[in-house]
């Protein structure tokens, strides 16, 4: 009988012992290091602890495909900045943030304070060791991935099958620069702007020349004082000494004597508030000089259209390809300076119409006929480096010939551009263009104003805004004031 207890008791035993198992307690993993038992975080999928082959971040796949696709939940999570947590395997970016997401448990309808991720209460207790043995939960989350130790162990395949996390990151997943350099930015560039590679080694080198130009675009939005956004734009594969080539602004062809007059402006005129010659019909469509430095005689033949428009009551369209082609002082796709420009139109006896001589991007023979030419010019004026004197002056004389340091150009696309001098230095201009007016934007949320030059550019109107630019009034930003000028029509 004795025996027979003894028996019963150890099969009770081993009962009990199998209801309270480790894995039924959900104690977690033994770890044999600390003999103790550890929970998996982040999900509870073990992210960190296997290999990155398996499907993780929610388990969608997110690792396992390129960073061009919609991922994290299949809507394009990764092509937009995010504010909010994620991970966690809850279709938490398939609804609307505004719902309840991350584990039902209200996580984005109240502040961050206590983050769930998981519906485990992962940070709502103290974490011995998390997410790689780094203590990366006990300091604050200012730089997260990459940036803390987070990965003190090399892993296979990570984040978009790249070496993502071999290199050290400053910032991570959205607001910052750490996917506007990828693979999938580079194709999306591509496809947005029609561009395509002779072969696989072209297409390498322009996608290292786009990476390195998305750590530019960084630099000019953490640095930007007004609200331009800086981005991808059309000029995003091109090295600086290839975009530099196509500027073609040249302030050391300025002649030793200058035959310019200085702009008479009266001391008593009030300017308005806001001023547009486009809304006077003396502005012609944005042209587009290619890949030719001729924005010298692009910035010279919107000045003489828009005088000859306002004294003559006829707005043409002037060519471009003529100045290339005959002004002997300046050098065609190599650059030139409105100032020669205007004596070289009184030298050949006018400008042809663009229809008469079109624009082929190219430095060819000149085969002005003066018979055609529909405009003349028998003079010019150099405008002060005053900014206040220059509105004036537009105002009741028109669109105002320019040099501008194009340093922030190459990556904009919208807004009032005010970089910092160091990164737009006034003194180094490169690029010609036309002021056409000017106004006060006043920032949503602060209300700050911000005076700008309305800027005609000549790269097409799929650049910046309709292919003009908005530049800060005020302070020479960019060296706006340097040089302004215009020509005299009869």
């Amino acid at each position: 009988m004795k025996a027979l207890v003894v028996f019963c008791v150890v099969v009770s035993c081993l009962a009990s012992a199998q209801l309270v198992r480790p894995d039924k307690m959900r104690l977690g993993v033994y770890n044999p290091d600390t003999k103790h038992y550890e929970k998996q975080t982040l999900g509870q999928d073990g992210h960190d602890q296997q290999p990155h082959r398996p499907a993780l971040l929610g388990q969608d796949g997110h690792d396992q495909q390129p960073h061009e696709q919609a991922l994290l939940g299949g809507d394009g999570h990764d092509q937009r900045p995010h504010e909010q947590a994620l991970l966690g395997g809850d279709n938490h970016d398939l609804r609307p943030h505004g719902q309840t997401l991350l584990g039902g448990d209200g996580h984005d309808l109240r502040p961050h304070g206590q983050p769930l991720l998981g519906q485990d209460g992962h940070d709502q207790r103290p974490h011995g060791k998390i997410l790689g043995q780094d203590g990366h939960d006990q300091q604050p989350h200012k730089q997260v991935l990459g940036g803390d130790n987070h990965d003190r162990r090399a892993h296979k395949k990570l984040f978009g099958q790249g070496n993502h996390d071999y290199k050290k990151h400053v910032k991570v997943f959205g607001g910052d620069d750490h996917d506007m350099g990828h693979m999938g930015m580079f194709k999306s560039f591509m496809k947005q702007h029609n561009k395509s590679y002779k072969n696989k080694a072209e297409f390498k080198k322009r996608f290292k020349i786009f990476h390195q130009n998305m750590k530019k675009v960084h630099i000019l939005q953490q640095n930007e004082r007004g609200t331009a956004k800086y981005g991808p734009t059309k000029f995003a594969d091109l090295t600086e000494r290839e975009f530099r080539k196509m500027l073609g602004f040249q302030p050391h062809m300025k002649p030793a004597t200058s035959s310019m007059e200085p702009a008479v402006i009266p001391e008593d005129l009030e300017a308005p508030v806001s001023f547009d010659w486009r809304k006077h019909g003396v502005v012609t469509p944005v042209k587009n000089q290619g890949m030719c430095g001729s924005c010298w005689a692009f910035s010279t033949t919107g000045n003489v259209e828009g005088q000859w428009a306002i004294k003559h009551k006829q707005l043409y369209s002037l060519s471009e390809q003529e100045l290339v082609d005959c002004d002997a002082t300046d050098d065609g796709c190599n650059g030139g300076l409105p100032e020669n420009a205007y004596e070289a139109i009184a030298k050949l006896g006018g400008l042809e119409l663009e229809d008469d001589y079109p624009y082929d991007g190219e430095d060819e023979q000149c085969h002005f006929n003066r018979s055609l030419a529909k405009v003349t010019v028998n003079g010019s004026v150099e405008l002060p480096a005053d900014e206040v004197a220059m509105a004036k002056w537009l105002t009741q004389n028109g669109p105002i010939s320019i040099g501008i340091n194009a340093n922030a150009l190459q990556f904009y696309v919208g807004g009032v551009s005010h970089p910092l001098k160091f990164l737009c230095n006034p003194e180094s201009l490169d690029h010609g263009m036309l002021i056409v007016g000017y106004g006060v934007h006043t920032t949503k949320y602060l209300h700050r104003k911000q005076p700008f030059w309305i800027v005609k550019n000549s790269w097409g109107d799929d650049w910046g805004e309709q292919g003009y630019y908005r530049v800060y009034r005020g302070d020479g930003t960019c060296g706006v004031d340097q040089m302004a000028t215009s020509a005299i029509v009869p």
